[in-house]
């Protein structure tokens, strides 16, 4: 059975587990103070073209979500997320048991806009109620879609004047920056957030999230934050040796690119057999919507999420694809889901 279920169902790269192993056995300092850190924090550095933002290490995306926002509110601040978004889904309330209520926005495919976001503050009003404070936003967003640098600018301009933060999630941040459909550089997004995070986790390495702080009033003793939320690692190096091999060239992006490529197959195939969609969504992330019949059908032999319910016959599922998707599994694939519609 071959699974389409997540992009972390492999390992690592390969590249990644031989640095793992050749470092092995060098002595380094603990909690990121080793030298593999501490290159990677200026590899990432030079990648955005700035010396005034602060890198920090975690292991994972829920890890770095609940300790940035948390550090980032006061105990009666709230963040502001889409219904889909990871946090309000998928974290098992991590936000909310840090003390911090999450106001939960219906989106259109799963993105914020500036009115929606207007509409929360034009709620919360006095002292009656939490302050909104914080946004919260993925790219790619749950489900699959991603922000124009004109969305993106639009919502910092907006959350600038009202005196918000603007926090971006970016586990799948690699298949965003590199969909067909993207007009944002890695480099723009210091300029456009407050915070974000480059996930590692999701595009070939073991683990790991890159925090990336740019404004530089959520800087101060942030580690302080992450010792007390358990997300300062002792052995720091094994994350450090990954983010050096993702971004000493290309790796990060040329991983991602492959993820993009295997999911613009299915979804060319999934169209072009006449199935429509739940969400636009140009990235590793595709929610063809089937007959019940036939998702029983591939579910003989390949593994994906059944992701909503459409109609007393039709559902979505998800396909996700990998840096280490196989082609020749993906247009497999594809052969057996023809066959069954012939």
């Amino acid at each position: 059975m071959y699974s389409f279920k997540n992009d972390y169902s492999e390992g690592a790269h390969p590249r990644i587990l031989q640095a793992l192993i050749e470092s092995n056995l060098v002595q380094e300092d603990g909690y990121g103070g080793d030298w593999f850190t501490q290159r990677a924090i200026g590899l990432l550095k030079e990648k955005m073209g700035r010396s005034d933002i602060d890198i920090h290490l975690l292991s994972g995306g829920t890890q770095t979500n609940l300790t940035a926002i948390s550090a980032f509110l006061r105990p009666h601040e709230a963040a502001i997320a889409a219904s889909t978004g990871h946090i309000q889904t998928h974290e098992t309330g991590a936000i909310e048991a840090t003390g911090h209520k999450i106001i939960s926005v219906e989106s259109d495919n799963g993105k914020l806009n500036p009115s929606q976001i207007k509409a929360v503050l034009d709620l919360h009003t006095d002292e009656h109620m939490v302050k909104p404070k914080l946004v919260y936003i993925s790219n790619t967003t749950e489900v699959g879609s991603i922000y124009s640098k004109s969305e993106l600018t639009n919502l910092r301009d907006f959350c600038q004047e009202h005196n918000l933060l603007l926090y971006m999630d970016g586990a799948r941040l690699g298949s965003a920056l590199t969909s067909d459909e993207n007009d944002l550089k890695l480099s723009d997004l210091p300029a456009l957030v407050d915070a974000f995070y480059i996930g590692g986790t999701k595009n070939g390495a073991l683990l790991g999230e890159a925090l990336v702080i740019c404004l530089d009033s959520l800087k101060e003793e942030f580690r302080f934050h992450l010792k007390q939320k358990g997300a300062l690692l002792a052995k720091g190096r094994l994350l450090g040796i990954q983010f050096c091999e993702l971004f000493r060239d290309d790796l990060f992006f040329e991983l991602a690119q492959h993820a993009n490529k295997m999911a613009a197959i299915l979804r060319k195939e999934c169209s072009e057999a006449n199935f429509s969609f739940l969400s636009h969504s140009p990235s590793n992330q595709i929610f063809p919507i089937m007959p019940d019949s036939l998702i029983a059908e591939l579910q003989k032999d390949y593994s994906f999420i059944v992701w909503e319910k459409i109609d007393s016959t039709h559902s979505a599922i998800r396909l996700v694809t990998s840096w280490a998707t196989k082609e020749e599994e993906v247009r497999a694939f594809v052969e057996d889901m023809k066959k069954q519609i012939q």
